[in-house]
């Protein structure tokens, strides 16, 4: 009793330390579903992520002063951004979306995206009525410092799409060290209504 005791309160206090983060292991890359077709391009509208519970407006993001993806204006918790400088989710390319993990205010948007697991989905709906699905086929903390770029942000000919936010360790003065990135395919294309 007095072991589960340990294990509980242990459990209790790694899940309150900051968002969750993905399992060792996570990070390999690869998935068995066949692509769907490259959409033409159309401008993403929302966000869906059933399995965390995310349902959010996109809005258009860039590059800041120092060339770093801008995120979403932090005072929304459920906003998260499309990168302009990139293709839209369902086109042939890497499409980029980005949202904060937390604000001033508690959890944000993407806050629990560090929990979710090869195989679950993430879906885009579009101005063309169209939703993409996104299958998720791996999922990383990268660090801040040596962020990988190219495998990020680099093309693999396919339609694919990236998700990111902050993750890793905290610290008050410097913020988080590294980013959560999410890796999808496009594998489904629904019509909306």
């Amino acid at each position: 009793i007095l072991l589960v005791g340990v294990l509980l309160v242990h459990h209790g206090v790694s899940q309150a330390d900051g968002p969750p983060q993905p399992e060792p292991g996570a990070a390999k890359l690869g998935t068995t579903t066949p692509p769907a077709d490259p959409l033409p391009a159309a401008a993403p509208l929302r966000v869906r992520i059933p399995e965390i519970g995310v349902s959010a407006p996109l809005t258009r993001v860039g590059r800041d002063r120092e060339g770093w993806l801008e995120a979403p204006p932090p005072r929304n918790a459920n906003l998260a951004g499309w990168f302009t400088g990139a293709v839209s989710p369902g086109e042939r390319g890497t499409a980029v979306i980005d949202g904060h993990v937390d604000n001033a205010d508690g959890p944000a948007v993407f806050y629990g995206l560090g929990s979710l697991k090869k195989g679950q989905h993430i879906e885009v709906d579009r101005t063309d009525h169209k939703t993409a699905v996104f299958e998720i086929h791996g999922i990383d903390v990268v660090d801040k410092t040596h962020f990988p770029d190219r495998r990020v942000y680099g093309s693999t000919g396919l339609p694919e799409l990236r998700v990111i936010t902050c993750g890793g360790s905290y610290n008050k003065r410097t913020g988080y060290a590294g980013n959560v990135v999410l890796y999808g395919l496009l594998t489904e294309v629904r019509d909306r209504k």
